[in-house]
């Protein structure tokens, strides 16, 4: 225990031949303070871990934080001179080696390095936004686009993918990481929809293996405002995970869209029902085997008819179904507008009168025999529809030039 001398006791030692130096402690410096804050913050870690903190993307921010620190303390003299004596656990014994850092960088400029956006003023162990570096990586190369020299080379195929949406040939699909979207997913030729654009995989580079040992490639993404991105196929898998918004665009004829089976991911759109009236109207009557109502359904086929007879939509009387088809992966209103498109030449004119006496013009019923509706199912399924039209006069599909 220390002992308070007066000056009777200082006299009494000085007359025994015994000198008396007081000793006060230094003042720390501001800086000095700091140090020893930051090491104990590791001490801390070491005690509660049991170990030294670890570099790592795969860590924690704070782990990482300490990591550098640590090394940045190792790399500097005066910091191991002011601390050593508080080192009870061996910290900073030289364990190989470290970073090279800038001595005076500050802890907000090092989270910075570490990939922290933000933290809450006044407190280092505050912060409200955190991402890897990786991920500051990816969206720097996803941001850092430079115009498409050769963009007139690409501009029809945008043309075309759109106007496959837009008759319904292609769909377009949210990515989700939980349904297994993977890299290998993303090929060349590749459409998809990433902050607000469409991009088009022009080219996969040869594969590499990464540093975390995963394989990787460079890609050529041109996207739909005339810019290019010469990006990782990681980095643009990254990129359409964290855009809530993104979208696949399906190829025209991605899987089974219209069968008895579908695959694990696919999702079930609804039905193409084929109808054939039991109306005595005499139109419909001369013609009863051509007339065909066709209609797409995300209900049961059987409650979607089940008061025809009441509807004038059904020609008020009763129907039955001649041909069903599943739907698979596709909106089905755009499909149901591209069939009666394309069947519009054998629209049956007719008027009838609805349960009020109003006059109602039934718009989805064709003179189309059934083997040329089951060609155009087919078509669709395959991607090719777009490139034909009904023929009334032969009965038939025939290919198109696709002018107006």
């Amino acid at each position: 225990m220390a002992k308070n001398f007066t000056d009777e006791d200082d006299a009494l030692l000085a007359e025994l031949g015994i000198e008396v130096e007081t000793k006060r402690e230094a003042a720390r410096t501001p800086r000095e303070e700091r140090i020893i804050a930051g090491f104990e913050a590791i001490q801390r870690f070491v005690t509660e871990h049991g170990r030294l903190p670890q570099h790592g993307e795969g860590r924690d921010i704070f782990e990482r934080l300490y990591a550098v620190r640590l090394d940045r303390l190792r790399t500097q003299a005066n910091c191991m001179i002011l601390l050593e004596p508080m080192d009870h656990q061996g910290i900073l014994a030289d364990a190989g080696p470290v970073l090279s850092l800038d001595e005076e960088i500050s802890d907000d400029e090092l989270l910075a390095q570490l990939g922290v956006d933000e933290i809450a003023p006044g407190s280092v162990t505050d912060l409200r936004h955190v991402r890897s570096t990786a991920d500051k990586k990816a969206a720097e190369e996803i941001a850092n686009r430079e115009r498409c020299e050769d963009f007139d080379r690409f501009k029809p195929l945008f043309a075309q993918m759109q106007a496959d949406i837009d008759t319904g040939t292609r769909i377009t699909r949210p990515i989700r990481k939980e349904a297994g979207f993977l890299k290998t997913d993303i090929k060349a030729g590749e459409f998809f929809i990433l902050g607000g654009q469409v991009a088009y995989v022009a080219e996969v580079g040869e594969a590499f293996k990464a540093p975390n040992g995963e394989s990787d490639a460079r890609l050529r993404v041109i996207y739909s405002n005339g810019t290019e991105s010469n990006l990782l196929l990681r980095s643009l898998q990254r990129a359409l995970y964290k855009d809530e918004t993104s979208r696949r665009v399906s190829e025209p004829s991605a899987g089974p869209l219209f069968s008895g089976e579908s695959g694990d991911d696919d999702l079930e759109s609804g039905t193409i029902y084929v109808l054939r009236s039991k109306s005595d109207n005499p139109v419909v009557a001369a013609h009863r085997d051509l007339v065909h109502k066709i209609g797409v359904t995300g209900g049961d086929v059987a409650k979607r008819i089940a008061n025809a007879k009441l509807d004038a939509t059904f020609l008020l009387a009763d129907v039955e179904v001649v041909a069903t088809y599943k739907l698979f992966n596709i909106n089905r209103t755009r499909l149901e507008n591209l069939i009666h498109r394309i069947f519009d030449p054998a629209r049956l004119d007719i008027e009838i009168k609805d349960r009020f006496g109003n006059p109602v013009i039934p718009r989805e019923w064709f003179l189309v025999p059934l083997f040329v509706i089951d060609d155009a199912v087919g078509k669709i399924k395959d991607g090719t529809i777009t490139g034909y039209a009904y023929d009334p006069k032969h009965a038939c599909l025939i290919k198109h030039d696709g002018k107006s």
